[in-house]
């Protein structure tokens, strides 16, 4: 008898262990993420193994999202070579990671028409406790997916990987 209360105990753990919320924060196992492509034209986003596209999304972009993030509030999404600087895992975008706009140049720009250039530019989800999805190029010049999607681009995605967005 003593064996059919341990099963039970065991069943009951596991199945209340189920019962738990499920984690935004995924793991991933498979091919280097080596680079980014966010082609803005087509709305669309592709993370890269070498020449290998490993996965795509459709994505949101700036609320003025044609042609290059010049000064802070334009509304557009940059254009141009960037790394992923920073993690975000308390977004107020369910989860972010951090393109390194503004680099030198996007800098001076800004600073020669005496404006600034802008920043915290990020990949990220939807603002937390609301949804977007279907509203097209809401953001204010970040590169919006999903919830789900971004769960599975932070996983995939580590800091210093280079990222293309082109017009």
């Amino acid at each position: 008898m003593n064996i059919f209360k341990f099963v039970a105990a065991v069943l009951l753990v596991v199945g209340l262990a189920g019962c738990g919320a499920k984690s935004k924060f995924q793991s991933y196992n498979g091919p280097e993420v080596t680079h980014v492509l966010i082609q803005k034209e087509n709305r669309k986003m592709y993370l890269f193994h070498k020449d290998r596209v490993l996965k795509s999304y459709d994505v949101d972009l700036g609320f003025t999202a044609e042609g290059h993030k010049q000064f802070e509030g334009d509304g557009k999404t940059p254009e141009g070579v960037y790394r992923i600087d920073r993690r975000n895992p308390n977004s107020a975008f369910h989860l972010s990671i951090g393109i390194s706009y503004p680099n030198e140049k996007d800098i001076a720009f800004a600073l020669a028409h005496g404006k600034s250039p802008g920043g915290d530019i990020f990949i990220h989800g939807q603002p937390n406790g609301e949804r977007r999805v279907g509203r097209p190029d809401w953001t204010a010049g970040c590169i919006s997916v999903t919830n789900r999607e971004m769960e599975e681009i932070y996983a995939m995605v580590k800091n210093e990987t280079w990222v293309t967005i082109k017009p």
